[in-house]
C-alpha cells in the first residue's frame, strides 16, 4: 500500500497553489472565508453545478436535480483539479468514490457530517485510495444541537409529556407530582465531543453522569465516572437515562439488544442520536410495549427514512425526528471554521482535526 508521509505531502505542495474545490452548496461569504485562509489557496466554486438546497445548510440538495451533459463535463473537469475537497460530492459515498477516481491530485477531503466515516465506508475505496486521500469528519460541530435535543427528550419523558398532551386534549385538570432530572443517573455511551456536551448540560440539571468510551478514560470535567465499553452491560442497571452517540461500526452494531434491555432498570429513557444500527429495533419495540422503558427518543434508525409500517410511528412512548436533530442554521459556519483550521494544518503538514483512521473509518 502506497504511503504518503508528511514530508512528501509538503514537498508536493512546495511548488505552488493548493486548489480547493467546494463540492457542496455553500453561502458566498463562507466561500470567501475559505479563500482568506492562506494566499496559496485557490478556491473553485461553481454553484450552478450543485443541486438547489432544500433548507439552510443542506449538503445534498434536491434529489431530482440532474446536470446537463455540458454541466456534467464541467463538473468532472472541476473535480479533476482538486487537491482538497470541501464536502463530499452528492453528500454520498458514491460521490466521494467518483471524485477520488477523477482527481489524481486529490489528497484531502473535509466531510460535513460527524458520520463521514460511514459515507467513506460505503464509497468502497481501495487501500491505495484510502492511503492517498485523507478524510476528516465534522465531529464536534453538531455537539451543541444534539445535546440540546437529548435534554429535550429527557425532559419530555421525565415530566410526562405524553400524559400532558392527552390531559390537554381531554381537558383534564388533575394535580400530580412530577419527577425531576436532578439526582438521576445518565449513562452516555460514546463519550466524545457530543457525549461531553450532553454531560455538561446534564450536570447543570443535577444529574450524575457516567461516560462510556473505548479507552475508559477522559479528561472531561463533565463526567462523574468514565468506563471502557467492556463495562457497559454492568452499568446499564444503574442508569435512569441511556444516551447513545455512537458511530456505526462492527463493534457497535446491535450493541443495545434484548439482553441490554433486560438489564435496564424499569422506567429508563433511551435517547439515540448516534446511528440507528446500534440498537436492535425489534428488541426496542418489545421493551417499549412491555413497559420496561419509560420512553425512547429517536433521531436515527436502522433504515432511513423509517419505513411507514414501523410500529415505532404509532407508539405514544416514542418521540421520532427524521435524523434532523444535528441540523442548525449555524452548521455551515461552524464547519467552515473547522475546515479553515484544518487547511492551515494541511499547509503546515500538521495533524488534521478529526482525521479518520483509514482502517477503522472513525
Amino acid at each position: 500500500m502506497e504511503q504518503h508521509t508528511d514530508s512528501e505531502r509538503k514537498e508536493a505542495r512546495s511548488g505552488g497553489e493548493v486548489v480547493v474545490v467546494i463540492a457542496t452548496p455553500l453561502a458566498a461569504e463562507l466561500v470567501e472565508t475559505i479563500r482568506t485562509v492562506d494566499k496559496r489557496i485557490t478556491v473553485l466554486y461553481q454553484p450552478d453545478l450543485l443541486p438547489p438546497v432544500r433548507y439552510v445548510c443542506d449538503h445534498r440538495g434536491l434529489g431530482s436535480f440532474r446536470r446537463t451533459p455540458e454541466q456534467e463535463e464541467r463538473w468532472r473537469s472541476l473535480l479533476s483539479k482538486a487537491e482538497v475537497l470541501f464536502g463530499l460530492p452528492e453528500d454520498s459515498g458514491e460521490g466521494l468514490a467518483k471524485a477520488v477516481r477523477v482527481a489524481p491530485r486529490l489528497r484531502y477531503v473535509q466531510g460535513t457530517a460527524a458520520g463521514t466515516g460511514q459515507q467513506v465506508r460505503t464509497a468502497g475505496l481501495t487501500t491505495d485510495e484510502l492511503s492517498r486521500v485523507t478524510v476528516t469528519s465534522a465531529s464536534g460541530v453538531h455537539a451543541g444541537p444534539l445535546a440540546e435535543f437529548v435534554i429535550l427528550g429527557l425532559l419530555a419523558f421525565t415530566k410526562g409529556l405524553p400524559r400532558i398532551l392527552v390531559d390537554q386534549t381531554e381537558r383534564r385538570w388533575e394535580h400530580y407530582p412530577m419527577p425531576e432530572l436532578r439526582g438521576q443517573t445518565i449513562l452516555i455511551v460514546g463519550f466524545g465531543s457530543i457525549g461531553e456536551e450532553v454531560g455538561r448540560l446534564a450536570r447543570a440539571f443535577g444529574m450524575h453522569v457516567i461516560g462510556v468510551n473505548r479507552s475508559g478514560r477522559s479528561a472531561s470535567p463533565h463526567a462523574d465516572e468514565v468506563y471502557d465499553s467492556g463495562r457497559l452491560r454492568d452499568l446499564l442497571p444503574a442508569a435512569d437515562a441511556l444516551v447513545l452517540t455512537l458511530p456505526s461500526t462492527d463493534e457497535t452494531r446491535m450493541m443495545i439488544d434484548s439482553d441490554a434491555f433486560q438489564r435496564m432498570r424499569p422506567g429508563t429513557v433511551l435517547v439515540n442520536v448516534g446511528r440507528g444500527g446500534v440498537v436492535d429495533e425489534g428488541a426496542l419495540v418489545s421493551a417499549l410495549r412491555e413497559g420496561r422503558l419509560r420512553g425512547a427518543v429517536l433521531d436515527v434508525f436502522a433504515t432511513e427514512p423509517l419505513p411507514s409500517n414501523s410500529p415505532l410511528w404509532d407508539m405514544s412512548n416514542v418521540l421520532i425526528t427524521p435524523h434532523t436533530a444535528a441540523l442548525s442554521r449555524l452548521e455551515n459556519a461552524r464547519i467552515v471554521e473547522l475546515f479553515s483550521e484544518n487547511l492551515k494544518r494541511y499547509l503546515a503538514s500538521a495533524e488534521l482535526i478529526n482525521r479518520l483512521h483509514p482502517e477503522l473509518l472513525y
